[in-house]
């Protein structure tokens, strides 16, 4: 319960333990659940086993037993007037590039590139991977994310560093190593053996990573397409963020219709790909990218900060193409998946009045795509979890409907969340 000075009560180590809050969720139905005063159990495996209201006989007796299972001793935790939130859902950032967070406003994409994350992403060794990574998982942890779609750097030691990372603060990770091979930052190797290396490295993770077209040959994208197909791994890429980037893939594949068919000719469209921005599409893309199943994480924020453009997200939802939402850091400004759908409302609005009308993506239309959607566009609606020894399933805590972020509600005064600590034992979790 609420201490008596009023600050927040520590949770529990470990479970079983439940929450009284209020809660707010989306529902698979296209329906928004909201309980004024809910109850939050998790069982002694970490998983959460009921939602439902306070009122529906609980009350002081506490959490009731399992149906046809001893009770567990559940000390209920009362986190009101925080809110309970499903876990937030990052569908695009940059490891290596969070301490440049908020760098470089208003360059183009190319040139950016060029000036500040290439240099950066050169050092990410194994050695920097163990001084960033924790902190980047904990800032993930802080701003409500269970789950995020990351890009490391291309040097393999430092992505082990981040996945040992993941596990420790308790995030679901699906982690790729960045492929290179038409540019690089990587002066050790000869180009003759950047493919074999890569595809090599990347073989036993769960996504393949080609950093965007520009960066990699049509082989390196072929090839890598393949494997993720035969293994079931993800395909993680970028599309359409900026007019100069565009008109550099018409430059370097001739034969391509436009974007989207350079990955298209590479066997990379399909319901494991995650293709990050997807701004400036032709109506042809926007109805491949539907008819093939393939998903996009919308970076709004990050969209603005270099000035990229303004994605017509409606559209998009009209048409059938499956989105969710990522931070895109180091573009992106902040970590904060919040931050996204703040900066996605504003864009949103003033594509309406740049139009003349449109469709209105309401508050309840951004927490859903920023939680059940992601969880959606990774093909995780619903997640169960059991030990694995492997590196090839992500790491950890799953985003809905079992993880939970709080969100204070009610008068100024107490703003910050209750403290909580990380589970004793590291372990890695796999989606089933």
């Amino acid at each position: 319960m609420p201490e008596a000075d009023g600050g927040p009560k520590a949770m529990p180590e470990r479970p079983p333990f439940a929450l009284r809050a209020r809660l707010i969720t989306p529902l698979s139905g296209g329906q928004t659940r909201h309980e004024a005063d809910a109850l939050v159990e998790v069982d002694a495996g970490g998983r959460i086993s009921a939602v439902r209201p306070w009122s529906s006989g609980v009350g002081s007796r506490g959490p009731r037993a399992p149906e046809g299972g001893a009770a567990e001793a559940r000390p209920v935790v009362d986190l009101r007037p925080f809110v309970v939130l499903p876990g937030l859902v990052d569908l695009h950032a940059h490891l290596p590039q969070l301490p440049n967070a908020g760098l470089g406003a208003g360059l183009d994409l190319l040139t950016w590139l060029e000036r500040y994350i290439f240099p950066l992403e050169r050092g990410f060794d194994e050695e920097a991977a163990v001084r960033l990574a924790p902190a980047a998982f904990r800032a993930l942890a802080c701003a409500g994310t269970t789950t995020a779609v990351l890009y490391g750097a291309v040097f393999e030691p430092s992505l082990d560093v981040a996945f040992r990372a993941a596990e420790e603060h308790g995030i679901r990770a699906v982690i790729g190593k960045v492929m290179m091979d038409r540019l690089t930052y990587d002066e050790t190797l000869r180009p003759a053996d950047i493919l074999e290396l890569s595809l090599r490295q990347s073989a036993d993770l769960c996504a393949f990573t080609p950093r965007f077209a520009v960066s990699c040959t049509a082989e390196l994208l072929r090839e890598s397409a393949a494997l993720a197909r035969s293994t079931g791994a993800y395909w993680q890429t970028h599309l359409s963020e900026d007019r100069g980037e565009l008109a550099e893939v018409a430059r370097l594949f001739p034969s391509a219709t436009d974007y989207l068919d350079v990955y298209d000719q590479a066997g990379g469209l399909g319901e494991r790909s995650i293709f990050a921005h997807a701004i400036h599409l032709s109506d042809r893309e926007i109805v491949r990218l539907a008819e093939t199943g393939s998903r996009v994480a919308h970076c709004p924020a990050s969209n603005l900060f270099l000035a990229s453009g303004a994605m017509p997200l409606a559209h998009y939802l009209e048409a059938g193409i499956r989105v969710g939402l990522g931070s895109d850091v180091a573009a992106g400004p902040e970590l904060s998946i919040f931050g996204a759908m703040r900066s996605g409302a504003y864009t949103q609005s003033a594509l309406r009045v740049a139009s003349g009308g449109g469709p209105v993506l309401g508050p309840l239309d951004w927490l859903r795509m920023g939680t059940l959607e992601g969880a959606r566009v990774l093909g995780r609606s619903r997640w169960a979890r059991r030990p694995t020894s492997s590196r090839s399933t992500p790491a950890l805590r799953s985003p809905c409907p079992r993880s939970w972020t709080l969100l204070r509600i009610g008068p100024p005064g107490r703003t910050r969340p209750p403290p909580t600590r990380p589970p004793p034992t590291p372990r890695r979790w796999s989606a089933a």
